[in-house]
């Protein structure tokens, strides 16, 4: 399985716009927006890179991330703070670049409303997943454990997001992530 970047489609020199896409946007898709913010932040892409995040169902817009997720996160030493939930429409595909969905069913919702040229599937860029294996899996129902096993894939993929975003922008040939690597 080889996930590949999609060439930026916004003109004018406009940042990089990433968009994570979860159920709720409560769980999955602001932690992957916090991490991959951070580590695009870090790589030195933030004048370079935009990350947002949404969800398919509204029932939680205008809300701020689940308290454990945010917990969690402000263990390890990131910034929760900043979330509000909002939601996926079709409007987004022309002020994004790649949109990465946390699971089928999620990836389903988005292409349903329109092209799915610039969506991927996020563990796509995991380097530990198959090509069964491409779900984060949503741990709202669960205990504390789901929560860190989701942070867990969230950073090892948004670590090899971050290399692909940094080669395709330098303008490097390979912007494909192997699993393995």
């Amino acid at each position: 399985m080889t996930a590949a970047l999609p060439a930026p489609t916004r003109p004018g020199g406009a940042p990089y716009r990433v968009a994570v896409v979860c159920l709720g946007n409560i769980c999955r898709s602001p932690m992957a927006d916090v991490v991959l913010t951070d580590r695009v932040d870090a790589a030195g892409l933030g004048d370079r890179v935009e990350v947002v995040s949404a969800g398919t169902g509204g029932w939680h817009v205008g809300g701020p991330m689940d308290r454990r997720a945010a917990a969690l996160l402000t263990t390890h030493g990131y910034d929760a703070s900043r979330h509000v939930a909002q939601q996926f429409g079709p409007e987004w595909f022309a002020e994004t670049d790649l949109v990465l969905a946390m699971d089928a069913d999620n990836y389903a919702d988005i292409v349903a409303q329109g092209p799915d040229a610039t969506v991927r599937m996020f563990r796509d860029f995991d380097p530990r997943a198959g090509e069964h294996d491409r779900d984060v899996p949503d741990p709202y129902f669960g205990g504390d454990d789901g929560f860190a096993a989701v942070l867990a894939m969230v950073e090892r993929t948004c670590d090899a997001l971050v290399a692909a975003l940094d080669a395709a922008l330098r303008g490097a040939r390979p912007v494909a992530v192997e699993p393995g690597d």
